[in-house]
Protein backbone atom coordinates (compact mmCIF):
# COMPACT_ATOMS: atom_id res chain seq x y z
CA UNK A 1 0.00 0.00 0.00
CA UNK A 2 1.24 3.19 -1.51
CA UNK A 3 0.47 6.26 1.66
CA UNK A 4 1.47 8.74 -0.85
CA UNK A 5 -0.03 7.64 -3.79
CA UNK A 6 -1.89 9.92 -6.59
CA UNK A 7 -3.94 7.14 -7.84
CA UNK A 8 -6.95 6.87 -5.07
CA UNK A 9 -7.47 3.25 -5.50
CA UNK A 10 -4.07 2.46 -3.73
CA UNK A 11 -5.04 4.47 -0.67
CA UNK A 12 -6.89 2.67 2.64
CA UNK A 13 -10.44 4.21 2.57
CA UNK A 14 -9.58 6.55 5.91
CA UNK A 15 -6.69 7.61 4.07
CA UNK A 16 -8.74 8.48 1.08
CA UNK A 17 -11.66 10.27 3.40
CA UNK A 18 -9.65 12.64 5.02
CA UNK A 19 -8.34 13.86 1.52
CA UNK A 20 -11.62 14.43 -0.08
CA UNK A 21 -14.41 15.18 2.53
CA UNK A 22 -13.48 18.62 2.34
CA UNK A 23 -14.03 19.11 -1.54
CA UNK A 24 -11.00 20.51 -2.22
CA UNK A 25 -8.61 17.95 -3.58
CA UNK A 26 -9.28 17.74 -7.35
CA UNK A 27 -10.11 14.18 -8.61
CA UNK A 28 -9.35 13.27 -12.24
CA UNK A 29 -10.73 10.57 -14.45
CA UNK A 30 -8.80 9.36 -17.56
CA UNK A 31 -11.45 8.39 -19.90
CA UNK A 32 -9.93 5.82 -22.82
CA UNK A 33 -11.15 3.49 -24.89
CA UNK A 34 -10.05 -0.43 -26.29
CA UNK A 35 -9.36 0.32 -30.07
CA UNK A 36 -6.44 -1.07 -32.04
CA UNK A 37 -3.86 1.15 -32.98
CA UNK A 38 -2.14 0.12 -36.59
CA UNK A 39 0.05 -2.73 -36.86
CA UNK A 40 2.68 -1.24 -34.59
CA UNK A 41 0.95 -0.85 -30.95
CA UNK A 42 -0.86 -2.11 -28.38
CA UNK A 43 -4.98 -1.92 -28.46
CA UNK A 44 -4.67 0.45 -24.67
CA UNK A 45 -2.82 3.24 -25.81
CA UNK A 46 -6.12 5.55 -25.53
CA UNK A 47 -6.14 4.15 -21.68
CA UNK A 48 -2.47 4.82 -20.81
CA UNK A 49 -1.80 7.98 -22.27
CA UNK A 50 -4.48 9.79 -20.39
CA UNK A 51 -3.85 7.85 -17.48
CA UNK A 52 -0.13 8.75 -17.05
CA UNK A 53 -0.90 13.05 -17.81
CA UNK A 54 -3.29 12.53 -15.34
CA UNK A 55 -0.28 11.23 -12.88
CA UNK A 56 1.96 13.75 -13.98
CA UNK A 57 -0.56 16.63 -13.30
CA UNK A 58 -2.64 15.22 -9.91
CA UNK A 59 1.29 15.39 -8.54
CA UNK A 60 1.80 18.98 -9.13
CA UNK A 61 -2.06 20.38 -7.97
CA UNK A 62 -2.61 17.81 -5.29
CA UNK A 63 -5.18 15.80 -6.82
CA UNK A 64 -6.03 12.40 -7.32
CA UNK A 65 -6.30 9.84 -10.41
CA UNK A 66 -9.47 7.65 -10.15
CA UNK A 67 -9.29 4.48 -12.24
CA UNK A 68 -9.63 5.21 -15.64
CA UNK A 69 -12.58 4.08 -17.76
CA UNK A 70 -11.41 1.47 -20.03
CA UNK A 71 -14.02 1.11 -22.77
CA UNK A 72 -15.30 4.14 -24.88
CA UNK A 73 -17.66 5.06 -27.45
CA UNK A 74 -17.45 3.79 -31.09
CA UNK A 75 -14.05 4.65 -32.87
CA UNK A 76 -15.32 6.65 -36.08
CA UNK A 77 -14.24 5.79 -39.37
CA UNK A 78 -12.55 9.52 -39.67
CA UNK A 79 -10.91 9.81 -36.18
CA UNK A 80 -10.41 5.85 -35.64
CA UNK A 81 -10.77 4.35 -38.65
CA UNK A 82 -13.71 2.41 -37.55
CA UNK A 83 -15.62 -0.15 -35.13
CA UNK A 84 -15.45 -2.56 -37.56
CA UNK A 85 -11.44 -3.39 -36.83
CA UNK A 86 -11.21 -6.69 -34.66
CA UNK A 87 -10.10 -5.90 -31.09
CA UNK A 88 -11.94 -2.69 -31.05
CA UNK A 89 -14.58 -2.90 -28.50
CA UNK A 90 -16.80 0.37 -27.84
CA UNK A 91 -19.72 1.51 -25.62
CA UNK A 92 -22.46 2.49 -27.12
CA UNK A 93 -23.36 6.73 -26.08
CA UNK A 94 -25.89 6.00 -23.68
CA UNK A 95 -24.04 3.77 -21.97
CA UNK A 96 -20.83 5.91 -21.72
CA UNK A 97 -22.82 8.52 -20.67
CA UNK A 98 -24.66 6.84 -17.29
CA UNK A 99 -21.76 5.34 -16.24
CA UNK A 100 -20.09 8.52 -16.28
CA UNK A 101 -23.18 10.23 -14.78
CA UNK A 102 -23.11 7.91 -11.71
CA UNK A 103 -20.11 8.11 -11.54
CA UNK A 104 -19.32 11.77 -10.70
CA UNK A 105 -22.60 11.49 -8.18
CA UNK A 106 -20.66 8.59 -6.35
CA UNK A 107 -17.39 11.24 -5.80
CA UNK A 108 -19.80 14.17 -4.97
CA UNK A 109 -21.28 11.37 -2.64
CA UNK A 110 -17.92 11.35 -0.82
CA UNK A 111 -17.34 14.90 -0.71
CA UNK A 112 -15.36 15.57 -4.21
CA UNK A 113 -15.95 18.88 -5.61
CA UNK A 114 -13.58 19.42 -8.44
CA UNK A 115 -13.13 17.22 -11.27
CA UNK A 116 -11.20 16.90 -14.19
CA UNK A 117 -12.20 14.44 -17.02
CA UNK A 118 -9.03 13.83 -18.88
CA UNK A 119 -10.04 12.07 -22.76
CA UNK A 120 -7.72 9.90 -24.72
CA UNK A 121 -10.16 8.92 -26.85
CA UNK A 122 -11.60 11.70 -29.89
CA UNK A 123 -14.82 10.50 -29.90
CA UNK A 124 -15.60 10.56 -26.24
CA UNK A 125 -15.69 14.10 -25.93
CA UNK A 126 -19.30 14.71 -26.39
CA UNK A 127 -20.72 11.85 -24.16
CA UNK A 128 -18.55 13.14 -21.40
CA UNK A 129 -20.15 16.55 -21.77
CA UNK A 130 -23.35 14.93 -21.46
CA UNK A 131 -22.72 12.55 -18.58
CA UNK A 132 -21.69 15.59 -16.78
CA UNK A 133 -24.32 17.86 -17.71
CA UNK A 134 -27.12 14.91 -16.53
CA UNK A 135 -24.71 14.80 -13.03
CA UNK A 136 -25.05 17.96 -12.19
CA UNK A 137 -28.57 18.07 -13.67
CA UNK A 138 -29.55 15.26 -10.89
CA UNK A 139 -26.98 16.68 -7.89
CA UNK A 140 -29.10 20.20 -8.19
CA UNK A 141 -32.37 18.23 -7.62
CA UNK A 142 -30.87 16.77 -4.69
CA UNK A 143 -29.79 20.39 -3.49
CA UNK A 144 -26.12 19.77 -4.31
CA UNK A 145 -24.47 22.76 -5.84
CA UNK A 146 -20.85 23.85 -5.69
CA UNK A 147 -19.71 20.76 -8.02
CA UNK A 148 -17.11 21.95 -10.52
CA UNK A 149 -15.92 19.83 -14.33
CA UNK A 150 -12.96 20.94 -16.28
CA UNK A 151 -13.18 18.57 -19.46
CA UNK A 152 -10.18 18.37 -21.20
CA UNK A 153 -7.56 16.31 -24.30
CA UNK A 154 -4.10 16.74 -23.74
CA UNK A 155 -3.62 17.36 -27.35
CA UNK A 156 -5.53 19.99 -26.92
CA UNK A 157 -2.81 22.05 -25.74
CA UNK A 158 0.00 21.57 -28.06
CA UNK A 159 1.24 24.91 -29.53
CA UNK A 160 2.09 25.77 -32.61
CA UNK A 161 6.06 25.70 -31.96
CA UNK A 162 5.44 22.45 -30.82
CA UNK A 163 3.62 21.19 -33.78
CA UNK A 164 6.39 22.60 -35.77
CA UNK A 165 8.61 20.13 -34.08
CA UNK A 166 6.98 17.57 -34.43
CA UNK A 167 5.64 17.82 -37.76
CA UNK A 168 8.56 19.25 -40.29
CA UNK A 169 7.01 18.18 -43.23
CA UNK A 170 3.28 19.53 -42.28
CA UNK A 171 0.48 18.31 -39.51
CA UNK A 172 -2.04 16.69 -40.73
CA UNK A 173 -4.63 17.56 -38.28
CA UNK A 174 -5.43 15.69 -35.25
CA UNK A 175 -8.83 13.96 -36.87
CA UNK A 176 -6.10 12.06 -39.08
CA UNK A 177 -3.73 11.61 -36.05
CA UNK A 178 -4.80 7.88 -35.04
CA UNK A 179 -1.81 6.27 -34.15
CA UNK A 180 0.61 8.70 -36.15
CA UNK A 181 3.32 10.66 -34.97
CA UNK A 182 1.71 11.90 -31.97
CA UNK A 183 0.57 9.09 -29.88
CA UNK A 184 3.25 6.74 -31.09
CA UNK A 185 5.83 9.28 -29.77
CA UNK A 186 4.16 9.04 -26.46
CA UNK A 187 3.91 5.53 -26.18
CA UNK A 188 7.70 5.42 -26.99
CA UNK A 189 8.83 7.62 -24.34
CA UNK A 190 6.11 5.87 -21.82
CA UNK A 191 5.67 2.28 -22.99
CA UNK A 192 8.00 1.60 -25.85
CA UNK A 193 7.54 -2.56 -24.91
CA UNK A 194 4.36 -2.03 -26.01
CA UNK A 195 5.72 -0.42 -29.47
CA UNK A 196 7.41 -2.23 -32.44
CA UNK A 197 7.65 0.70 -34.60
CA UNK A 198 9.62 -1.99 -36.79
CA UNK A 199 6.28 -3.08 -37.99
CA UNK A 200 4.79 0.50 -38.59
CA UNK A 201 3.44 0.87 -42.57
CA UNK A 202 4.24 4.61 -43.87
CA UNK A 203 1.42 5.56 -46.03
CA UNK A 204 -0.31 9.27 -46.85
CA UNK A 205 -3.88 10.17 -44.54
CA UNK A 206 -6.41 8.98 -46.48
CA UNK A 207 -8.84 11.02 -48.35
CA UNK A 208 -12.06 11.19 -46.85
CA UNK A 209 -15.34 13.07 -48.23
CA UNK A 210 -17.22 15.34 -46.80
CA UNK A 211 -20.09 13.57 -45.39
CA UNK A 212 -20.58 9.92 -43.55
CA UNK A 213 -21.96 6.82 -44.39
CA UNK A 214 -23.81 4.04 -42.40
CA UNK A 215 -22.84 1.11 -42.93
CA UNK A 216 -19.48 2.69 -43.11
CA UNK A 217 -16.97 1.97 -46.37
CA UNK A 218 -14.54 -0.37 -45.29
CA UNK A 219 -11.99 0.33 -48.01
CA UNK A 220 -12.23 4.38 -46.96
CA UNK A 221 -10.22 3.66 -43.49
CA UNK A 222 -6.57 2.21 -44.68
CA UNK A 223 -6.22 -1.27 -44.21
CA UNK A 224 -3.32 -0.78 -41.61
CA UNK A 225 -5.81 1.05 -38.98
CA UNK A 226 -3.56 4.11 -38.82
CA UNK A 227 -4.78 7.33 -40.23
CA UNK A 228 -1.54 8.78 -41.10
CA UNK A 229 2.00 7.48 -40.73
CA UNK A 230 3.69 7.07 -37.47
CA UNK A 231 7.31 6.32 -39.17
CA UNK A 232 8.88 9.88 -37.88
CA UNK A 233 7.57 9.24 -34.11
CA UNK A 234 10.70 9.30 -31.70
CA UNK A 235 10.76 9.24 -27.87
CA UNK A 236 12.14 12.50 -28.14
CA UNK A 237 9.28 14.03 -29.09
CA UNK A 238 7.07 11.75 -26.47
CA UNK A 239 9.22 13.84 -24.42
CA UNK A 240 8.55 17.19 -25.49
CA UNK A 241 4.53 16.43 -25.95
CA UNK A 242 4.76 15.39 -22.18
CA UNK A 243 6.29 18.18 -20.73
CA UNK A 244 4.06 20.71 -22.92
CA UNK A 245 0.93 19.51 -22.54
CA UNK A 246 1.37 18.62 -18.90
CA UNK A 247 2.66 22.29 -18.18
CA UNK A 248 -0.21 23.96 -19.86
CA UNK A 249 -2.75 21.86 -18.50
CA UNK A 250 -1.54 22.19 -14.98
CA UNK A 251 -1.59 25.84 -15.23
CA UNK A 252 -5.23 25.64 -16.39
CA UNK A 253 -6.16 23.69 -13.55
CA UNK A 254 -4.53 25.45 -11.11
CA UNK A 255 -6.20 28.47 -11.93
CA UNK A 256 -9.55 26.77 -12.19
CA UNK A 257 -9.29 24.96 -9.05
CA UNK A 258 -7.44 27.80 -6.95
CA UNK A 259 -10.82 30.15 -8.08
CA UNK A 260 -12.41 27.49 -6.14
CA UNK A 261 -10.52 27.37 -3.30
CA UNK A 262 -10.50 31.18 -2.81
CA UNK A 263 -14.39 31.08 -2.80
CA UNK A 264 -14.87 28.40 -0.09
CA UNK A 265 -12.05 29.89 2.01
CA UNK A 266 -14.33 33.18 1.92
CA UNK A 267 -17.20 31.48 2.62
CA UNK A 268 -16.13 29.23 5.59
CA UNK A 269 -14.62 32.32 6.91
CA UNK A 270 -18.17 34.11 6.91
CA UNK A 271 -19.63 31.27 8.87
Amino acid sequence: MKNNSVFAVERTWPQYKSLVEDGQTPILIPVGSMEQHGHHMAMNVDVLLPNEFARRIAEQIGGLVAPPFMYGYKSHQKSGGGNFFSGTTSLDGGTLVSALKDLIKEFVRHGNRNFCLVNGHFENSWFISEGIDLALRELKWDGITGVKAVVLSYWDFVDEDTLAALYPNGFPGWEMEHAGVMETSLMLKLHPELVKLEDAIDHAPPAFPPYDVYPPHQDWTPATGTLSSPVEATAEKGELLLSVCTKRIVTALKKEFADRSAVSAAATAAQ
